[in-house]
């Protein structure tokens, strides 16, 4: 990948979002929309859109699929803050990457200041997490000047998630996805949990070099992280200090665990 001179991040520069929920959620064994799945009685992604509200944020884009419409609605009329909440389909499912590359037209359509602006990008299947550790995240991205930073978690054990593989000085090289990671890879406890903060003119690049030669066929924006550090860019990360924020919800199961933690952080409040 080629090297592209863009400013570095400067804590004047803006921040958007973009929330991945397009995904039909296969293995909850519902003819719910995953998104729409409630957790004490809340759409799955609302809780996600709620750790947004107090961040600050000039415009935040939902990219749906399965249901689209019906997401949609939803999501709009729950949420507090719908005036700033724009929602986008992606009528594919192709992947993690095509989905963000989906989301990013939207900024880049009627607003020019936009590809060299921030942004953060998280899915909408983490209930659980807050806006305290999202602002963690941005504010080291914006300290660090990095073309990408990632909220990574330490896990005892990571099966299922993507890990991070960094070089002999500790630096993050690399994410290699669970289903095509080497024996020695599925050792590392650091897992990426899909949350990051990029720098919204380098990603739309990098999202053009992204291909789909992988066991599942799609186009995954982890492959973005390499393809930055190949360009001479800088790639940095914020480990979680709870890693049960992080939990994604994938199936029933997951989904009654992460309720149950989600009612016991209530109770303590």
């Amino acid at each position: 990948m080629e090297s592209f001179d863009v400013n570095r991040h400067s804590s004047g520069r803006r921040m958007n979002a973009i929330v991945l929920a397009a995904g039909k959620g296969a293995r909850m064994l519902s003819t719910v929309p995953k998104p729409l799945h409630l957790l004490n009685g809340v759409p799955m992604t609302q809780h996600t859109l709620k750790s947004l509200e107090e961040l600050d944020l000039e415009r935040t884009v939902v990219v749906v699929g399965h249901e689209a419409t019906l997401v949609s609605e939803t999501l709009s009329q729950m949420s507090g803050n719908s005036v700033r909440l724009e929602f986008v389909e992606q009528t594919l499912q192709r992947g993690t990457a095509d989905a963000v590359q989906v989301g990013l037209q939207v900024f880049n359509s009627d607003d020019p200041q936009a590809a060299n602006s921030e942004v953060l990008v998280l899915p909408g299947d983490m209930p659980l997490l807050s806006s305290k550790t999202l602002r963690e995240l941005q504010e080291h991205h914006a300290k660090s000047g990095a073309a990408a930073t990632l909220l990574t978690a330490v896990f005892k054990d990571p099966s299922g998630y993507g890990r991070i593989v960094r070089d002999k000085r500790g630096e993050i090289k690399r994410v290699v996805e669970h289903v095509d990671a080497e024996p020695d890879e599925l050792d590392i406890c650091e897992v990426n949990t899909s949350v990051y903060c990029f720098n919204s003119l380098l990603l739309n690049r990098a999202l053009k070099e992204v291909g789909s030669a992988n066991s599942q066929n799609e186009y995954y924006l982890t492959d973005v992280v390499e393809l930055l550090r190949a360009g001479g860019h800088i790639v940095t990360a914020v480990i979680a200090d709870d890693p049960d924020e992080v939990r994604g919800v994938n199936d029933q199961e997951q989904l009654v665990e992460c309720e149950t933690l989600l009612r016991d952080r209530t109770e303590v409040r």
